[in-house]
């Protein structure tokens, strides 16, 4: 069983940064993929960024290319979401979520994510 805890949302202005990070709990979580998800208000739950188990694969969208950067150290049992030029739109609940990956180079986005933690509020004001 693995446990993911989220912190280091809050409120921040346009063109801030903020750093999230998703602790996990568990064994083996070199093992595991991890994604940082976002939802907003009204909107469906997307993935915004992804990276593999051992940190050298990673995945960003398109809206977050250039300003967000995910990496891990599995050291630490850690996953961050670097989080630069922060805009209005990124404002929404972000979660992380793991999912045990065999292969290295299995899809990062399509994938069932099993393991999900409790969300933090990243509110950007303009």
């Amino acid at each position: 069983q693995l446990q993911l805890v989220e912190s280091g949302g809050g409120l921040v202005q346009a063109g801030g940064s903020l750093r999230l990070s998703c602790a996990a709990s568990g064994r083996a979580f070199s093992s595991y993929a991890v994604g940082w998800f976002r939802q907003a208000p009204g909107k469906e739950r997307e993935l915004v960024a992804a990276v593999s188990r051992s940190g050298g694969i990673t995945f960003h969208e398109d809206s977050v290319k250039g300003r967000f950067t995910i990496f891990r150290d599995n050291a630490k049992n850690t996953v961050s979401l670097q989080m630069n030029s922060l805009k209005p739109e990124d404002t929404a609940v972000y979660y992380c979520a793991a999912d045990p990956q065999f292969n290295e180079g299995s899809s990062l986005r399509n994938r069932n994510y099993d393991y999900w933690g409790q969300g933090t509020q990243v509110t950007v004001s303009s």
